[in-house]
């Protein structure tokens, strides 16, 4: 009996042994890094990923761990990258375009590590994908409220840089301006820079002094409301609802909430099934990855019947923001009547709508 007992003790040790092996040799628990361009405290695109990673953190149980204000396209990013895999970080997640081909370098480089851009459009098959959303949905209905509001038909937007996402956004924008108000238009200025206060409150104030009465952003900070605010002018935010930063001028906002996709890339990678998306994940409306924040109060009932009617119809699939009949900004047809741009040409928009006033740069 007592020989048994030791025959059964010694398998029951031996089998701990081999599995204690087994995790020495490969990864055992997951766990998240997130790179970001900005700072956690911007209120604006870097919070509102910081708030999805602490939701896929709740929602999962997985351990996660972020580095704050990375620039693009230098070392600090791939140094960054590596101290986390040295620190055995198994997912990492870069939260800004311009990581994008330094991500794909990092990820041939490490197999074993999943890695996640967003924003960009380089994968691999193995371990390297992308993620985004359809921003330009609620873009469009951010524009119907600022189109109601304008006094002046006069809208401005600070706007970063000009790549096709922020290209698409403005253009949304403009389309959803001018349902509601056809007479009005939508300059754009450009501050190269993501989240720089001083150069997108300056820039916000350029438009102001030129006539405009409502500045909606595609801009980190909530610089150009506090702008708007004290020139008694209204505010389309951006990434978050900013309300609180310029009360008086707030109208609305697109917004983002990453928590269920980080929460479903980290399960992937922690059940050995993660796969990149060919044409990558592009959530929408319908998917909760975008969403329109609360309407002012002061907003005219019927603008947001109208507003909540079509978001209805953009969540349906009913209405589509890009179908046509669409000019670009010289007049010449863009969309035909009929037809709707595919994601492609969506991904990689280069053109201005009609309505816009400014240059691609």
């Amino acid at each position: 009996m007592k020989r048994r007992l030791f025959g059964l003790l010694a398998a029951v040790l031996t089998l701990g042994l081999v599995a204690a092996s087994c995790g020495s040799e490969g990864v055992t628990t997951t766990r998240a890094a997130f790179v970001y361009v900005g700072p956690v405290g911007d209120a604006g695109w870097t919070w509102a990923h910081d708030q999805g990673r602490l939701a896929a953190e709740a929602t999962t149980g997985v351990e996660t761990a972020f580095v704050e204000s990375v620039p693009e396209g230098g070392a600090d990013f791939a140094d960054s990258v590596r101290q986390f895999i040295d620190d055995d970080y198994d997912v990492i997640i870069g939260t800004s375009f311009g990581y994008m081909d330094d991500m794909l370098a990092l990820a041939d480089e490490h197999p074993n590590v999943v890695f996640e851009h967003i924003s960009g459009y380089l994968s691999n098959d193995t371990n390297f994908g992308n993620s985004f959303g359809r921003m330009y949905e609620p873009r469009y209905l951010s524009g119907m409220v600022a189109g109601s509001a304008t006094m002046s038909n006069q809208v401005g937007y600070v706007a970063a840089f000009p790549i096709p996402e922020v290209i698409r956004g403005i253009n949304a924008f403009t389309l959803g301006v001018q349902e509601a108000n056809p007479g009005a238009t939508v300059e754009v200025v450009w501050t190269s820079t993501w989240f720089d206060p001083v150069v997108e409150g300056d820039s916000a104030q350029a438009l102001l002094d030129k006539g405009v009465d409502v500045l909606a952003m595609h801009q980190d900070s909530p610089a150009v409301g506090e702008k708007a605010e004290a020139a008694g002018a209204r505010w389309v935010s951006y990434n978050s609802d900013m309300s609180a930063f310029a009360p008086n001028a707030y109208l609305t906002a697109p917004v983002w909430d990453w928590g269920p996709r980080y929460a479903e890339i980290i399960e992937a990678a922690r059940a050995g099934t993660y796969t990149p998306a060919p044409d990558g994940y592009w959530g929408s409306m319908a998917d909760g990855v975008v969403a329109l924040a609360p309407i002012a109060s002061d907003v005219n009932a019927d603008v947001v019947a109208a507003v909540e009617a079509r978001r209805a119809e953009i969540i349906a699939g009913t209405f589509h923001v890009f179908s046509g009949p669409i000019n670009d900004q010289d007049g010449y047809e863009a969309v035909a009547a009929g037809e709707t741009l595919d994601d492609g040409a969506l991904l990689g928009m280069e053109f201005f709508v009609q309505g816009v006033i400014g240059t691609l740069g």
